[in-house]
């Protein structure tokens, strides 16, 4: 899957009985209940290691998985996959599966994801001296930030994640500004705006 090489490939199923025996005190009946709804089935079917890739382990990243999940449904609860990623305590790449149509995501302190996409699309590229490099572009290709000098891979995705939060907040008070009649309410929806995108300037 993905374009890697042949040498990767696993193929193990992870029981959700596992996560919920793992995760035991941490979820509820009804988390359980939301896991279950959302998840169908998860499979190991990658492992990116020095023996797999013959790429030297990193400072930080000694190997990491490809997760296949099969979801019961589109708008899932984040939540559930986090459960995923804690119980193996590593790096993860994701490929979340519903129906015909696939997406890639990562675990880098919480989940990235790319839209959805039929399968063929999706490919991943092995490329760096050694695993902290590897990962780092993969994190950075699937999030699609391009990591700055001087700024660490995460303090880019925090960046990227305000600027998205910032842009949203935008939208919506110049929907707000655009449906209001009072002059007062729509000078101070305005100067709301200016001062948002003068954050986004900044970043």
């Amino acid at each position: 899957m993905l374009g890697l090489p042949a040498s990767t490939e696993i193929r193990k199923v992870i029981t959700k009985k596992k996560v919920y025996e793992r995760f035991e005190t941490e979820m509820s009946a009804e988390r359980r209940k939301s896991f279950d709804a959302d998840v169908a089935r998860i499979t190991l079917v990658n492992e990116i290691s020095p023996v797999s890739v013959n790429i030297p382990e990193g400072e930080n990243v000694k190997s990491f998985f490809v997760i296949l999940i099969a979801l019961r449904k589109k708008d899932y609860d984040k939540q559930n996959i986090s459960f995923i990623a804690k119980m193996f305590g590593q790096k993860l790449l994701l490929i979340l599966e519903y129906e015909e149509q696939h997406s890639l995501a990562i675990w880098q302190t919480r989940l990235i994801q790319q839209d959805w996409t039929a399968p063929e699309n999706l490919h991943v590229e092995i490329v760096g001296l050694d695993l902290d490099r590897v990962w780092e572009n993969i994190v950075a290709g699937t999030a699609g930030v391009v990591v700055a000098q001087g700024q660490s891979l995460d303090e880019q995705l925090a960046a990227q994640q305000k600027r998205q939060k910032l842009e949203k907040e935008i939208a919506k008070l110049e929907k707000l500004a655009w449906a209001e009649k009072q002059p007062k309410r729509k000078m101070k929806l305005v100067q709301s705006i200016k001062a948002l995108q003068a954050q986004l300037e900044d970043l």
